[in-house]
């Protein structure tokens, strides 16, 4: 089997809405995206439940049905983190966005290319689009947390393939190909 990854997918963690309380008035949030054997982590935002962090990180697609895990925890000086909430971070759709490649090249920056609506399959607080903007197909997605009282994180998805990829539109040795 081909080890080479798809693609690398970039996660821009940009703000947190109305996290739950865990310390006494407020929380210490930060998030932690998890793929596979892949983990990484926002910096902490101290004393703030509507936290702005504006971090991208990068993790690379190997197999695009392994789950992406977005987890939100209040950071705690002297005892184990608190859990604030969880999302499953589907990339399906915007991976079938991808593939139509070439054929976009025609499109005027910010022309929406697919709208993906809130459902029980998914953790989408509002509806997401997925544009293209200056040669590049991204999705800003407002996430729902999970396991928690309340709670929101906005997201955007960028995809990236460089040297040594396998790329989203391969048919063979793994790739992601269309079903027709």
């Amino acid at each position: 089997m081909d080890q080479r990854p798809l693609g690398l997918l970039t996660i821009h963690v940009k703000r947190g809405i109305n996290l739950a309380i865990r310390d006494h008035r407020s929380s210490d949030p930060y998030v932690v995206i998890t793929v596979a054997d892949q983990t990484l982590k926002t910096r902490v935002i101290k004393k703030n439940c509507n936290p702005v962090w504006n971090e991208e990180m990068t993790v690379a697609i190997k197999d695009p049905n392994v789950p992406i895990r977005l987890t939100v925890f209040d950071w705690d000086k002297f005892t184990g983190d608190d859990k604030m909430g969880d999302a499953n971070v589907d990339i399906q759709t915007y991976l079938e966005a991808l593939k139509m490649g070439m054929e976009l090249l025609r499109l005027p920056n910010g022309c929406a290319i697919k709208r993906v609506q809130p459902s029980r399959q998914n953790c989408l607080s509002d509806e997401s689009s997925i544009v293209w903007n200056n040669g590049k197909i991204t999705q800003d997605m407002l996430l729902r947390l999970n396991n928690v009282e309340c709670g929101e994180i906005e997201i955007m998805l960028e995809w990236h393939e460089g040297a040594g990829c396998r790329g989203v539109t391969s048919s063979s040795k793994g790739g992601v190909s269309s079903s027709t």
